[in-house]
């Protein structure tokens, strides 16, 4: 998108510095990385980051307008309704396609949102690895930060949203096997960063509503979960063992509330309309002559591209049972936007960080999560003969 630092990229970059990175992320958490780390940093023009910057804010100013009471009793069943109170969503992660805007430029099209935390510890760790490691990445003119942040202002921001006035002994980083987690690295950053625990499911014991872990040998009160443990994958899971369930009535606060996952997410698209959105449905409610061709099928509450169907026919659709969890929305076409030193050139997915605001009162912006592939979705997992793809982070042109 920036011709000039992209064709002085490439032409600079050596194996080694990727080599050297990959290396950075062994040496500092003991482990590589579970998923794959692309080759490279995106680098993102001035127009493309004012596009995103006004298609988040007019999706934003219209998350307020919607009856968030009307969805949790329209889309999450009764017995999965926590009735700890929800408070604000502490979180929200807004997927772009960077596409092909029909006139030779890049247009940034809604994916999906999520208010769910996500690699908000390990993101600021890979664009420090990449200036490091990389010495022809600019050094300035570009930021990863978001919102005028650095490292410190950052670091204190999500620090604050996470541990409040709790001890960090009191705070725990909940998931399930955490171990076996793809992103567990980034519980190792959010540890090294905060102070807290990572603790299993399985693990936690409940006595009345309250919750314990054990720290060093000694049974700990938990006051405050900053939650990772997502709903679709507990139910995927035969005969867990757990002692409590997200919806369980306790005496603990939520970072952020079990329910803001099914509440904003793909469930809520076509209720949003902006230049930058493609169209959406609800495959229980869609026009008679809607042409299948031209959209994707989606199911509302999975996780990590799990169950798209990128080419849905009438019969697909007619033999959905639970049609109501489910949306149709209308197909991009990304751009093979960033040349690379290989054949092909590779697409990218903005996710675009925010977090809640004590002060402001609203949801401010303070990092990205930058995806990159070469084939029709944004998922690495089957493209394992593929280079200059994978987890990244894009560096914004000031």
């Amino acid at each position: 998108m920036i011709p000039r630092i992209r064709d002085e990229f490439n032409a600079t970059y050596k194996e080694e510095y990727y080599e050297n990175l990959l290396q950075h992320i062994k040496d500092t958490y003991g482990q590589p990385s579970a998923f794959r780390i692309s080759e490279t940093p995106v680098f993102i023009s001035k127009d493309v980051k004012k596009q995103v910057e006004a298609a988040c804010a007019a999706i934003i100013n219209q998350l307020w307008k919607i009856d968030f009471s009307e969805i949790r009793e329209k889309f999450i069943p009764k017995e999965l309704q926590s009735p700890v109170p929800m408070g604000n969503p502490h979180f929200l992660a807004i997927d772009f396609g960077l596409c092909e805007d029909g006139n030779g430029g890049i247009t940034p099209q809604l994916i999906e949102l999520q208010a769910f935390p996500t690699l908000f510890f390990y993101q600021p760790f890979l664009g420090e690895a990449f200036l490091k490691c990389y010495p022809n990445i600019p050094k300035k003119g570009f930021e990863y930060y978001l919102g005028g942040l650095n490292k410190e202002s950052y670091t204190k921001k999500v620090k604050d949203i996470i541990l409040g006035d709790e001890n960090p002994e009191n705070v725990i980083l909940l998931e399930l096997f955490p171990e076996k987690q793809k992103t567990r690295i980034d519980f190792w950053s959010t540890r090294d960063a905060l102070g807290i625990e990572i603790v299993c499911m399985t693990q936690v014991a409940k006595e009345g509503r309250k919750l314990f872990y054990m720290k060093d040998g000694v049974k700990t009160p938990i006051h405050r979960i900053y939650n990772r443990v997502i709903y679709d994958e507990l139910e995927r899971i035969q005969d867990l063992k757990i002692n409590f369930n997200l919806n369980d009535d306790l005496d603990v606060e939520w970072i952020t509330h079990p329910d803001w996952f099914f509440m904003i997410s793909k469930c809520i698209m076509p209720l949003l309309e902006h230049k930058n959105i493609p169209k959406s449905y609800y495959v229980s409610d869609y026009p008679a002559d809607l042409d299948f061709k031209k959209y994707v099928l989606k199911p509302l509450f999975s996780f990590a591209g799990q169950g798209i169907n990128l080419y849905p026919t009438k019969e697909i659709i007619l033999a959905i049972e639970d049609k109501h969890n489910y949306i149709l929305q209308q197909k991009v076409q990304y751009a093979s936007l960033v040349k690379t030193n290989t054949p092909k050139n590779s697409k990218v997915e903005l996710r675009m960080l925010f977090v809640w605001d004590e002060e402001t009162n609203k949801l401010e912006p303070v990092i990205n999560l930058t995806r990159m592939s070469k084939g029709e979705m944004i998922n690495v997992s089957h493209q394992v003969d593929e280079t200059w793809i994978g987890s990244s982070i894009s560096f914004f042109e000031q």
